[in-house]
């Protein structure tokens, strides 16, 4: 089973359609053991950095996401929920993140428009088994601020938005996607299946 992680902010049901669409049983989650006990978990997000921050935190769900990450069962942050990840963000003011990867989230600043809105190539940083069998093409993305992480390693793809922006972390079983994959055509399709292909959940007969 698969674990989406409900705490009042995020697109649960486009992106729980998604992972059934695939051919696996997904469960919105906003209880510490449904979440432990589940092959892999997502934590998706729409909206603001500190406010995302405090619903996690007034549920508890902050301690837990970071207790399953450390397990190292996978867990995969979308949009949002990838820059939660961090360490902290500079939306509103300076808000503290989950701190599983170092680094800071940061607004787009320059002569252009913003949001960043819109399909853009992904360029492969290095391996990984997000990658398998997949070549570098185009993803939908819709954001105003976006991820620097402090270790290169942890960078595992860009796109290109005026600059190198980050697309795609990973650090183990830990994973984020600063688009969305669930309405990225094909391959951002391709990307979500491998991610729920390492969690070995059993995948339905449909599938």
């Amino acid at each position: 089973m698969i674990a989406i992680i409900d705490y009042g902010m995020g697109n649960l049901h486009s992106v729980g359609k998604a992972v059934e669409r695939l051919g696996y049983e997904a469960e919105f989650a906003s209880d510490a053991q449904t979440i432990l006990d589940a092959d892999g978990a997502i934590l998706p997000g729409v909206g603001a950095f500190g406010d995302a921050m405090h619903n996690l935190r007034s549920t508890g769900l902050d301690e837990v996401t970071k207790y399953y990450a450390q397990s190292g069962k996978p867990l995969l942050g979308i949009c949002l929920g990838m820059q939660l990840l961090f360490s902290e963000s500079e939306e509103h003011g300076s808000n503290r993140g989950l701190d599983l990867l170092p680094g800071k989230v940061v607004r787009f600043q320059g002569d252009y428009k913003v949001p960043h809105m819109g399909w853009n190539k992904l360029d492969f940083h290095q391996e990984s088994p997000l990658f398998a069998g997949l070549d570098e093409g185009h993803v939908y993305f819709v954001h105003s601020f976006h991820a620097r992480p402090e270790r290169q390693e942890d960078l595992l793809a860009t796109t290109d938005y005026y600059q190198p922006v980050t697309a795609i972390v990973g650090r183990g079983q830990l994973f984020g996607m600063q688009f969305h994959p669930e309405k990225s055509s094909d391959l951002g399709m391709r990307l979500l299946g491998n991610f729920l292909a390492l969690t070995g959940s059993r995948q339905t007969a449909e599938a």
